[in-house]
Formats: C-alpha cells, structure tokens, sequence
C-alpha cells in the first residue's frame, strides 16, 4: 500500500485584495486503519501511515507491556484487507494468555494513544527506572537535527508527517521512522531498536513530548528523549521519577533541559 497519493486539487492565492483559483497537484500522505491481532483475536485498530508495520507492531507489543522481550513474538504477517491493513501477530501462549486478562479496547486515533482506554489506572504503567550509561555531548545536537529534517522524505513529500530517529552517543542517526501519529512513529522506531539489539544512544521526534512518548522511551531503555517540540507537566514529572534525560524545543544552539542533564558532558 502506497505512503502517500497524488491528488488533483484548487490553490487559493491572494494579492491586492484579490483572489485566484488554480488547478495544482498535491501529495497527500496516507492514513489507514490499522488492525492490530494477537493469535487472531483483534485488540485494536490504529490510525497510521502504511510502511515499517512490523515493527510498529513490535514496538507497540513492548511499549504496551503485552510482551516484554522480541523472541516472545512468534511471527508477524502484514495482509492488506478491504478497508485497511491487518497485523497478524503470533504470540507465545504465555503471553497471550496474560493478555486476554489484561485486554483493553483502544479507540485509534492520530496523535492520542490512549483514547478508548477503560480505566484511568491503566494509562499509567508501571515501569523500571533507567540506570545511567549514556553520555552526550550536547554540541552534537545541531547535526543531529540537520540530519533528522534531511532524512523525513515522507514529510517532504507531503508535509503531514512527525519523525522519531535513534542516534549513537557520537551523533551517527542508526534508524528513522516516520508516520501521521507521533506515538506511532516513535513505536515504529522502538520496533526497530528492539531487533537491532537494544544498540546505545537517544531518540529525537519531531514532535512534542507528551508522557505516553516519555513513558514508551523509558519502558524500553532509551536514557534519553529530544524533541523539537514542547513537554508536558506530566511528561517532565515521569521523566524524573524514572531518570530519563528528557530535552524539549531543540534547536541549533539551544534546547530546554528538563531533567537529567548528568547525561550532557563536553567529554
């Protein structure tokens, strides 16, 4: 299924007070329904943009706590059904089991990953505090952001699209994934870090940072979010109870270093 498609449309434009309309074509990014299904039994439908599914699928079973390592997953199948996109997923009998006991209905939505939830106690996970590891040199950042807005094709094509990119300590970008949904991009690129063997370094997203995206960074490892983009109250106060380095509105030269700055050194 296509990432994004042409359409024929009007361009509005105004000058002294006058306007015109003309004929141009645009690309527009694709949003569809995404079918998540666990030992075929449907457990949510997810809006997305249709590329890198297996590892959105994997990197939503880890951030949702229905598995806790990748080998728990037995297969993944992508098939393209009438009105969308189904994710087969073969889990271990284990785990399929806690999760039928543990099973919720998520509404899917862009930009909101927990609409539909049933109760409010399971927004909050419980999750370990990250032990330190990671250095950054924070002079780094200017490049990694050219490189980021370098690497968002998706967004370049259609302007509709957030990113999230995983980065070595030394600033080398090792993977991005983008899509509609900023929760979905960055699930997309945990997926990814999880079958790359959990490798050493920070995320950076396009977007804000909300709690759930802290919440996903710290429930797989990452010691260190960046985003381009504002943090909640909620997002800096996990952030601290769970010592992750959490930056907000990087730019060249400059970001707001919310908590966990002991990551941050010149060495």
């Amino acid at each position: 299924m296509n990432r994004f498609l042409e359409k024929n449309i009007q361009f509005f434009r105004r000058s002294d007070e006058e306007f015109s309309l003309t004929d141009k074509t645009d690309n527009l990014a694709c949003e569809v329904p995404i079918s998540l299904v666990y030992n075929g039994i449907a457990h949510t439908v997810m809006m997305a943009t249709p590329q890198d599914l297996a590892d959105f699928a994997l990197g939503f079973s880890l951030t949702e706590g229905i598995i806790e390592q990748p080998q728990e997953i037995y297969g993944i199948d992508v098939v393209e059904v009438c009105n969308g996109i189904e994710v087969q997923i073969e889990l271990s009998s284990r785990r399929f089991m806690a999760l039928k006991e543990h099973r919720r209905t998520l509404t899917g939505r862009t930009g909101c990953g927990i609409c539909g939830t049933e109760q409010i106690d399971q927004v909050y996970k419980k999750l370990t505090p990250l032990e330190q590891h990671l250095k950054v040199n924070p002079q780094q950042l200017d490049q990694c952001l050219e490189t980021l807005q370098a690497h968002q094709e998706l967004a370049q094509i259609t302007g509709a699209t957030h990113a999230a990119a995983f980065f070595t300590a030394e600033g080398e970008m090792l993977a991005i994934r983008e899509d509609v949904g900023r929760h979905v991009a960055l699930d997309k690129l945990l997926g990814w870090h999880a079958k790359a063997g959990k490798p050493q370094g920070f995320v950076l997203v396009s977007s804000r940072a909300s709690y759930e995206m802290v919440q996903k960074s710290i429930s797989c490892g990452i010691e260190m979010l960046a985003a381009i983009s504002a943090a909640t109250d909620l997002a800096v106060a996990m952030a601290e109870r769970y010592h992750l380095t959490l930056l907000g509105f990087v730019r060249p030269g400059r970001a707001n270093v919310y908590c966990g700055s002991e990551r941050l050194t010149k060495d």
